[in-house]
Order: structure tokens, then C-alpha cells, then sequence
């Protein structure tokens, strides 16, 4: 098993080992966080993975109960949050108990969220089963739902007591959902370590074969770099704001397709007009056409949707939590691990960007 430490106002672990799932139960009842345990999952994780996880738990003597919302980003509402809190409050749930977020990205922000807010806040636990949730959003304490006007624009900072990342349950993830999370892992290549991005390059193939070693390769060093980043920066006042490369087109893309496209897919995008944009203002050289070759190699988009008007894309961006006192800010490069926070570029230059993301 490998372990890393998240050194947040409040510290915790992230266990990475293939088949850890079973060993949730024991590891839970050292921890004690709670008398009972609401387990939440959306529909089809429930179904995968959910009914087994809360029958481990019982049978280790913990009091478990699992609540389900339906599948999808559609779901990640705050009417989700009230529904599941009522769920809770009639089955007895009080503030003794703790919450297990057992799922992907939308149930890990979700749930976190929820326990952030019930009864004024319990203790929680991730247990991500996607590539995406694994390398990304399981970690840092990141929590929220979406608006109409963008994404997780409602939300808090709520550190989870445990993260428990079991890549041997990818098995399960349809190749679509592999590659989404894969672009995230070259997020973290471009931002913080040349040498993952090589990496990424040297074994796609590999990957993309669920091949377990690579798997818990890369998964660790994203842990491991996204660790370090909150540890320094909890609560996104600088330095945490590097993780948001590719983040800025990324979320308008999501926002102006009605979420209708996976999040990893719109970051890859997103990455892509942000490294053209740093060669447009004249920060990078040449970078753009290998990070584009590797999100090819990986199975990634790398143009615009082609009925998606850049009018929308412009009108997501100033709704976007990455506006500062007004002022729309870019995570752009200067070279690959080298970051730079970039206010208000020209919008004539970043519908220009935008345009050549709609041609091959």
C-alpha cells in the first residue's frame, strides 16, 4: 500500500492499493469517526459497488446505510443535497454519525458538500471509483454543486478524513471514463512534472489497457503533486490556483454544452486553447502541438464540438469562479511545470484561439 499526507488544518491520509475496498471496514473501525455510516453513491455505483461496500461494513459490526441519487451531473444539484439531508434526518442520522462518498467526481463534490452542511457539519470519507475522482477531486477538500450559470458556484472547503483510492475498481469504468480522468492526469504533467508528462506519453498504450501497474503509477504522482499543492494552499488563495489549468475553457465548454460532455474532455480542450494561448501572448513555443499529440494518443478531443457557438464559451467564461474582483483570470504556461496566473487576456485574442479550435 502507498500513502501520502494531505497536511491540511486538518491532516489526513491517502491510501492507494489495488483491491482496498475490502479493507475499508477494519481501517474504519481504528478511525471511529462515527457510530453509523450513510454510504452514498449514485444509481449505478450503488448497484456496482454500494450494496457489497455497505454488507463489508455490517459485517465488520459498523452501522451502514446506503442512500442513492440518479447517475449523472444532472443530479448535482443543490435539490440533491436537500433531498439526500431529509433522507438522513428521517432514518435517525444525527451529528455522531459520518458520511462515506463512495463514487466519481459528482458524488465525491456532492456528498462532501453534504456533510459540510448537515447538522452544521460531520465527518466524511472518499472513496472514489473513478480515474477522474482518484487523481483529482477525491483530494483537497473541494466540495460544491452547480447552478444553471456554471459549475460548483455553490460549495465549501471541507477536508475529508480519509481518502481510499482502489484502482483496481477502473475495472469496472467503461474506456470513456478512463480517458476522462486521464486528462486530468496531464494537467498535472503540464503544471508540475515534465517527467509524468513523459510518462504519459511513453505508456498511453498501456493505460489505456487498465494496465494496473501504470495505473498506480500515475495515480500516486498526481496524488502526490496535487498533496503538495494543498498542503501549501488549502483554500485556493494562490498557489492552488495552478490546478485550474485547462479549467477556465473548460468549465465554459461544460456550462455551454448543458454538461452534455464528460469533464476531462472539456479540460483536455480546455488545455489545449490555454497552451495556444500562451503562445499567443508570447509565454511558450511549440508546446501546444505535443500536448495535443499526447491527448490524441490518449483518446482525447482536442477541437471545439462543432454546432458550439463561441459567443456561449465567451459568456460561461465571466460566470466562472476563476474571476477575480472582476477580473478573468488564466492559468497559462512558460514552459511545461512552469505556470503563470494571467489576468484579463485580450478577448479578441482568446476568441481567436477559440477559432482555431473549431478547424482541424
Amino acid at each position: 500500500m502507498r500513502t501520502l499526507r494531505v497536511s491540511t488544518g486538518q491532516p489526513y491520509d491517502i491510501l492507494i492499493e489495488g483491491g482496498l475496498l475490502t479493507e475499508v471496514p477494519e481501517d474504519l473501525s481504528r478511525l471511529a469517526l462515527g457510530h453509523r455510516y450513510a454510504v452514498i453513491s449514485d444509481s449505478r455505483v450503488a448497484e456496482l459497488l454500494g450494496e457489497d461496500l455497505v454488507r463489508l461494513l455490517q459485517e465488520a459490526g459498523l452501522k451502514a446505510d446506503l442512500f442513492v441519487f440518479p447517475e449523472g451531473e444532472a443530479s448535482k444539484t443543490i435539490e440533491t443535497v436537500v433531498k439526500l439531508a431529509r433522507q438522513m434526518i428521517q432514518a435517525g442520522f444525527d451529528r455522531k454519525c459520518a458520511i462515506v462518498a463512495l463514487g466519481g467526481g459528482v458524488t465525491g463534490d456532492l456528498a462532501g458538500f453534504l456533510a459540510s452542511i448537515y447538522l452544521r457539519g460531520i465527518p466524511y470519507i472518499q472513496i472514489p471509483t473513478s480515474l477522474l475522482a482518484q487523481v483529482d477531486s477525491s483530494v483537497g477538500g473541494k466540495t460544491g454543486v452547480d447552478l444553471p450559470e456554471g459549475k460548483n458556484l455553490l460549495g465549501t472547503f471541507y477536508q475529508p478524513a480519509r481518502v481510499y483510492i482502489d484502482y483496481g475498481v477502473l475495472a469496472t469504468l467503461p474506456l470513456e471514463h478512463l480517458r476522462n480522468g486521464l486528462a486530468e492526469v496531464v494537467k498535472y504533467g503540464c503544471i508540475a512534472s515534465p517527467a509524468l508528462f513523459s510518462y504519459l506519453e511513453e505508456k498511453a498504450e498501456r493505460l489505456l489497457l487498465y494496465d494496473a501497474e501504470s495505473l498506480e503509477h500515475i495515480i500516486y504522482e498526481s496524488c502526490r503533486i496535487k498533496a503538495e499543492v494543498v498542503s501549501r494552499d488549502e483554500k485556493e488563495g494562490g498557489l492552488r490556483r495552478i490546478l485550474n489549468f485547462g479549467h477556465t475553457i473548460g468549465h465554459a465548454i461544460e456550462a455551454a454544452t448543458n454538461y452534455q460532455m464528460l469533464h476531462g474532455f472539456c479540460v483536455a480542450i480546455g488545455m489545449v486553447a490555454a497552451a495556444r494561448l500562451s503562445e499567443a501572448l508570447g509565454l511558450l513555443k511549440g508546446f501546444s502541438r505535443r500536448l495535443e499529440a499526447l491527448l490524441e494518443k490518449l483518446g482525447l478531443p482536442t477541437r471545439l464540438p462543432p454546432d458550439l457557438k463561441i459567443e456561449e464559451v465567451i459568456k460561461f467564461l465571466r460566470a466562472d469562479k476563476k474571476v477575480w474582483r472582476g477580473r478573468l483570470t488564466f492559468v497559462l504556461l512558460e514552459d511545461i511545470g512552469q505556470t503563470i496566473f494571467y489576468e484579463e487576456p485580450p478577448e479578441g485574442k482568446i476568441k481567436a484561439v477559440l477559432e482555431t479550435l473549431k478547424t482541424a
